[in-house]
């Protein structure tokens, strides 16, 4: 049995935005509890040298669209990464999940072969569909939203590997 390029991307990035957009609520929650400015969660970073959590919710939904979006042959969208803010962060969550609502399978037949050119700071790439999903788009994806659900329990946020994966 084979599993599809559709299948392993797009309901996949689709669960886990919603579950990081339940992370977000969960620490914007928790910052008017405890008295804490949400900016200070905002601009929060596990070390100096890392991006603070705004910017690694942008990137996390970066992966989310763009992959889909080569992988399918369209151009990637472009976002501002303006956030400021919680509702800025969830309506950025929010567009992404919308986008990646109008893919379907058929969009991706065949992508497992099709060359996937980019290019990421000063390197650029060139990979077939299959090893650009798996061996840079997912673990990419994966990095950014476990890092801005690290930084929030960093920070004292309740949360749960099950939080996390969605399942509350």
């Amino acid at each position: 049995m084979t599993i599809s390029m559709y299948e392993a991307s797009v309901p996949v990035f689709s669960a886990r935005l919603k579950a990081l957009s339940n992370v977000l609520n969960i620490a914007e929650q928790n910052a008017l509890d405890r008295k804490i400015d949400p900016q200070v969660f905002l601009a929060s970073r596990l070390a100096p040298d890392m991006y603070a959590l705004t910017r690694q919710v942008q990137i996390a939904t970066d992966h989310a669209k763009g992959a889909p979006s080569r992988l399918a042959g369209r151009e990637v969208p472009k976002y501002e990464d303006s956030e400021a803010s919680f509702a800025d962060l969830q309506a950025r969550i929010a567009k992404t999940v919308d986008l990646l609502a109008t893919f379907s399978a058929a969009d991706m037949d065949g992508s497992d072969d099709r060359m996937i050119e980019l290019k990421l700071g000063q390197r650029e790439f060139s990979m077939a569909g299959m090893q650009y999903l798996l061996h840079l788009a997912m673990p990419n994806f994966y990095f950014h939203v476990t890092t801005a659900y690290d930084i929030l329990r960093h920070n004292g946020v309740p949360l749960s590997k099950a939080t996390f994966i969605g399942s509350r």
